[in-house]
């Protein structure tokens, strides 16, 4: 008995250590606490925001978004925070639990609620998305710091300037191309980008990383990159590059990556990549691996 009321106590010890020091810390210093979900909303949040919050993100660079599992220290930084950024609970199912601990204060942005709907989640794909889920930011941002709201505004009108410039290239630079055929070894992630330029997408699995990859549906898309003549696949560089170099070695086909923005490298975290950059990539991946003239 006293053993059992022994480890007791000391797990309900080391518990509340856990849950007051583990990530993600966040030091407001007088600015606005912004907590996101994923690297979708950082980002974002970021060029929004800028200087005049004190921004902190649930998902580890380089981690998995759909099956995350947030520690006791994210509930109560998603407590504390004055705005809480998610994409959607489809995208993220844990996202419910972290909802239920936020403060009575806290501005909960559910992103995809904003967006066109589509079979495909990853709704910021389509930069109209993109651009109503950035002014969906400075909304909350203001409503929580009205005093720089024309800071945020001034942010936000850069960025929709940004994201014009880029859908004009992507219209411009995919509209001449040898084949629409997008191939993509991993998860359906760019649906709304394919329809967007009218862009054929064939996806090896679903709209989540622990979609099944059977050899039933691995030989059928073989089948297809040969009967297209399909020259290049895509994969995302976050994922292990075994399953694409096994296609590739069958096929003949070159490889070329293509970032999903939901999450990125620790390098790329690190260098503070934005959603453009990363869009960027995007279109010279496709420029390239559909042989476009543009």
């Amino acid at each position: 008995m006293k053993k059992t009321f022994f480890a007791l106590i000391v797990f309900l010890v080391l518990g509340l250590l856990y849950w007051g020091f583990s990530r993600p810390q966040i030091q407001k210093d007088g600015k606005t606490s912004v907590v996101v979900s994923g690297y979708v909303p950082y980002t974002l949040a970021r060029q929004i925001g800028g200087d005049k919050i004190a921004l902190s993100m649930l998902l580890p660079a380089n981690a998995e978004p759909h099956s995350f599992e947030p520690a006791p220290g994210d509930m109560v930084a998603v407590r504390r925070a004055d705005v809480f950024v998610y994409v959607s609970p489809r995208l993220e199912p844990w996202a419910k639990d972290v909802l239920s601990a936020s403060g009575p204060e806290t501005l909960a942005v559910e992103a995809a609620a904003l967006a066109v709907q589509s079979e495909d989640p990853h709704v910021w794909m389509d930069f109209n998305n993109a651009g109503k889920i950035a002014a969906a930011l400075a909304g909350a941002l203001s409503e929580k710091d009205p005093q720089n709201q024309a800071f945020y505004r001034q942010n936000l009108d850069a960025f929709q300037t940004e994201l014009a410039a880029l859908d004009a290239d992507y219209q411009r630079a995919l509209a001449d191309c040898r084949t629409r055929e997008v191939v993509h070894i991993g998860h359906l992630a760019f649906k709304n980008l394919a329809q967007r330029y009218h862009l054929s997408l064939s996806a090896l699995a679903g709209s989540s990383h622990d979609g099944e990859h059977s050899a039933r549906k691995l030989a059928e898309l073989v089948k297809f990159i040969r009967q297209k003549n399909v020259k290049t696949i895509f994969t995302e560089e976050t994922l292990s590059p075994r399953l694409s170099a096994a296609v590739a070695e069958e096929t003949g086909a070159q490889i070329l990556p293509l970032y999903t923005v939901e999450h990125v490298s620790k390098e790329d975290f690190a260098r503070g990549v934005t959603y453009i950059d990363l869009m960027r990539r995007n279109l010279e991946s496709l420029k390239r691996g559909l042989e476009c003239k543009a």
